[in-house]
């Protein structure tokens, strides 16, 4: 059962959607699901300015894609690599010791979505191919 939290955060459509306006984009597809994001950023070399993404993916892949958007814009990319790798980590060990800057995250990470990681960690994926880290 998909929580109340869970459908308002993925019904945030504020960054849906691909402009066609970025300096750096990244596609990934779970093998696990089926679940596809697309994402586009722009950047300069200190800060993300903007994200957008776009997703053929469950509830909880556009629940992840949405809080990460809201979170990255004008994010430092110095910051992205460790922070981005200890959130997946946190999430796939299932910890709920979130760090602070994504505790929004733990609407996620709840029993009942246990089986469901790898949709979740997608956004967080894609985001480091775009960047190449």
């Amino acid at each position: 059962m998909i929580s109340p939290k869970i459908i308002k955060i993925a019904s945030n459509t504020q960054y849906a959607g691909l402009k066609n306006i970025y300096t750096h984009k990244s596609s990934l597809k779970n093998t696990t699901c089926g679940d596809k994001i697309s994402l586009e950023l722009v950047a300069n070399k200190t800060k993300i300015n903007s994200i957008r993404y776009k997703t053929e993916s469950c509830i909880l892949c556009e629940a992840s894609a949405s809080l990460l958007a809201n979170k990255m814009k004008n994010y430092l990319i110095k910051s992205v690599k460790k922070d981005i790798d200890r959130l997946k980590q946190t999430i796939i060990n299932k910890d709920c010791k979130i760090p602070l800057k994504f505790k929004e995250f733990k609407y996620l990470i709840d029993k009942n979505n246990l089986n469901r990681i790898n949709c979740i960690i997608l956004p967080l994926e894609a985001l480091l191919k775009a960047f190449k880290l």
